[in-house]
């Protein structure tokens, strides 16, 4: 018999902060982001996001910059200890009880963030969802770039990513269950059967009457 499945964006939904912002913070205390104003520009184009009007090209050749000359295994050393010492104490007590439960029951679970893919896995693995889909990067000479592989997991490109991976899996699923806090989300929530609004931005919230749409307040 199939099973529901449980789609997650991560920043601000299953972890009260953005799990980018925080990794370029901590290139700034290690000394790897160095140019001037990084923070500042960061929080720019950030806000952008948040209205939707961010350009994803723009941001990552922004905030991949500090790391085009940095081996693939010492950039990941990095972010393993960004996750552990930053990331982890940021997650919502909800979020952990019912991914706790969802896992427990067996359910189907996956990630799907427009951060970067080596920072989404990261963190996922250690909240208890192996499955994870982020922007990713082509890499070259053992290096990651700025360059966008595939489709990004992003605005409606988070709805092709899903549609992507669920050809891929072996299981069927009855219905999609989607929890995301933004207005960038709007078409994945459009698409899934049950979308959950958590502490969602004034956008989205707008949307909220909808059918099966259920405001959350997570703190």
């Amino acid at each position: 018999m199939s099973k529901p499945l449980y789609v997650f964006d991560l920043d601000e939904t299953l972890i009260n902060a953005d799990c980018a912002m925080i990794w370029n913070e901590f290139m700034v205390e290690k000394g790897i982001a160095t140019e001037p104003n990084f923070i500042e520009e960061d929080l720019r184009l950030m806000g952008l996001y948040a209205e939707g009007k961010m350009d994803m090209e723009d941001y990552l050749t922004f905030s991949m910059k500090p790391l085009e000359n940095m081996p693939i295994e010492q950039v990941n050393a990095l972010v393993e200890e960004c996750v552990e010492s930053h990331i982890l104490a940021k997650q919502f007590p909800q979020a952990k009880t019912l991914i706790e439960h969802l896992s427990r029951d067996g359910m189907g679970m996956v990630i799907i963030s427009a951060s970067v893919t080596f920072l989404v896995e990261a963190v996922g693995r250690r909240i208890g969802i192996p499955s994870a889909l982020g922007i990713d990067l082509i890499e070259k000479d053992n290096r990651y770039t700025a360059e966008i592989e595939g489709i990004p997991s992003y605005r409606e490109g988070k709805v092709a990513r899903l549609k992507q991976w669920l050809e891929a899996q072996p299981d069927t699923y009855s219905d999609v269950h989607f929890y995301t806090d933004s207005i960038n989300d709007l078409p994945l929530c459009e698409y899934a059967d049950y979308a959950y609004l958590v502490n969602p931005c004034s956008r989205l919230k707008e949307h909220s009457h909808r059918p099966n749409w259920t405001v959350l307040s997570w703190g």
